[in-house]
């Protein structure tokens, strides 16, 4: 099938995996079809192939790509002195990666259903990777003797779900500025290891 005049696969491949978030985020993924993808894009359903192999694939694109480039900024902070800086540095780092990225989050925490074994298991790994270097820290901090932590498993798990809470309320614009909320969530993540 030939491409829609006006397509180009520079332009037109970006557009779909926008379109695709757009709508996966708004009515699930397993509500939306190719098609819709397609009308969205304004391209014929048959020329999203030129783009990608199914929808699985673009599902699998998002969150891949949203965990890689949260990997890489967390490799980009500087390496902190001390547990207490680099808990706080993760703390505002995961604020504000993620509130600028609503969609993405939403895909990345509520579509994991919807992913094949083999994707699931990437994505898994991926996820994994983030908490460790969260694990790693409180280590950290427990090994210097600056948190007090029972379960440093647990509590990453419970630091990571409460900083991915901020976006299911926070709006710019709103009562607090991100810079506030950042500095209230970080007084309680702080609280929470006993600094």
């Amino acid at each position: 099938m030939a491409r829609t005049q006006g397509s180009h696969s520079g332009i037109t491949g970006p557009r779909v995996r926008d379109a695709a978030l757009k709508l996966f985020a708004q009515h699930g993924y397993a509500a939306v079809s190719m098609r819709q993808i397609a009308r969205e894009v304004g391209v014929q359903a048959g020329a999203l192939y030129n783009y990608t192999p199914d929808k699985q694939s673009l599902l699998f694109d998002l969150m891949q790509t949203h965990m890689t480039e949260l990997l890489a900024a967390r490799e980009e902070l500087p390496d902190e002195a001390t547990p207490t800086e680099a808990l706080e540095n993760f703390t505002r780092l995961h604020l504000r990666f993620h509130s600028e990225r609503p969609d993405e989050v939403f895909i990345a925490y509520m579509e994991l259903r919807n992913l094949t074994p083999e994707n699931f298991a990437q994505i898994e790994e991926l996820r994994r990777s983030y908490e460790d270097g969260l694990e790693a820290i409180l280590r950290a901090g427990i090994d210097s003797g600056d948190f007090e932590v029972s379960d440093p498993k647990i509590a990453t798990m419970a630091v990571i779900a409460m900083l991915t809470g901020v976006n299911t309320w926070f709006r710019e614009g709103g009562r607090l500025s991100l810079a506030e909320v950042e500095q209230i969530y970080w007084d309680m993540v702080r609280k929470a290891v006993g600094v």
